[in-house]
């Protein structure tokens, strides 16, 4: 059997895909192919890594990745996971079947360190159980 192509997108591709990811990944294993890219490219942020270190799921080797780069492959899935994302979406996807989920950015809170762990837990949490849905529905 194929493995599916599932590409998660963002805008800048730092912290709600790469988490998404993670999760896709790690949910997956072996029945899918998962990549993150973002209509631009800022880093991973930090705090994502540090969040997913904490339900142990390691996404610190994951790369930044601008959607061009993968203009070239035929997605199955396209989640766009903002709605920065979905309203920049590249025309190139236009086979896939499109999911759209508009997540809060994490890297948006504000407050003391401790306010602001506390989001990216609680984003974190709801990317989780979104990606574990998703593949429990279309990666069966």
């Amino acid at each position: 059997m194929e493995k599916k192509k599932v590409l998660v997108l963002c805008t800048g591709n730092s912290c709600r895909s790469q988490i998404a990811e993670g999760y896709l990944r790690y949910f997956a294993k072996e029945k899918a192919i998962i990549y993150s890219a973002g209509i631009e490219t800022h880093g991973v942020n930090p705090k994502a890594i540090s969040t997913m270190k904490e339900d142990n799921i390691d996404i610190s080797t994951h790369t930044s990745n601008h959607v061009d780069e993968y203009k070239n492959i035929d997605f199955e899935y396209v989640i766009t996971v903002c709605d920065n994302a979905k309203e920049s979406c590249p025309i190139f996807i236009g086979n896939s079947k499109k999911y759209h989920y508009n997540f809060p950015d994490p890297a948006k809170a504000s407050g003391t360190e401790e306010e602001i762990k506390k989001e990216f837990e609680r984003v974190r949490d709801l990317i989780k159980s979104y990606c574990k849905n998703f593949v429990d529905t279309n990666l069966k």
